[in-house]
């Protein structure tokens, strides 16, 4: 009983440290221009939005979250309108790795006309440390994680790292 009471000791020490971590993170990087949603509220109403990939698509394609459409880093609002037909009027959420170029992408999309948009709080590094799915380039279920750079991999604290 004693391991057991230590071992939730240091899981919740090691979730509020990463989330500590990333919070700093976006604090000091982000200008909190586009609203945040939490891990926990999209896995809530997944179906409620249109989930957009806002990475390099090598990330993309090691791992996702499922159903996520890819539009990479570069905003084009040629792109992104040619999307209107399956994003209706259903709210969007961006992500990327922790969620800095997501609010840049965010950002834009909100200039062009986008209405609805949500950045995803600790992107798929949050997703994946609250132990919920990802799929690869084949929908199939992968542990395995995009980190962007060896600099990155430090707010990732679950999951296989790939660079």
């Amino acid at each position: 009983m004693k391991k057991l009471i230590l071992f939730i000791s240091f899981l919740c020490i090691s979730v509020s440290i990463q989330a500590q971590e990333i919070n700093e993170l976006l604090h000091q990087y982000n200008k909190m221009s586009v609203p945040y949603i939490t891990v926990q509220t999209l896995k809530m109403e997944y179906d409620q939005y249109i989930i957009l990939d806002t990475r390099k698509k090598p990330e993309y394609e090691v791992s996702h979250l499922p159903g996520a459409i890819w539009v990479g880093e570069d905003f084009d609002a040629k792109k992104l309108n040619t999307l209107r037909h399956v994003i209706g009027d259903n709210p969007i959420v961006v992500y990327c790795s922790v969620g800095i170029r997501s609010e840049d992408y965010g950002e834009k999309a909100l200039q062009a006309g986008f209405k609805n948009i949500f950045n995803l709080y600790g992107s798929i590094f949050s997703w994946k440390d609250a132990g919920y799915s990802l799929v690869d380039s084949n929908d199939m279920a992968t542990e395995r994680v995009h980190v962007f750079s060896k600099e990155w991999e430090k707010y990732l604290k679950t999951g296989e790292k790939v660079y």
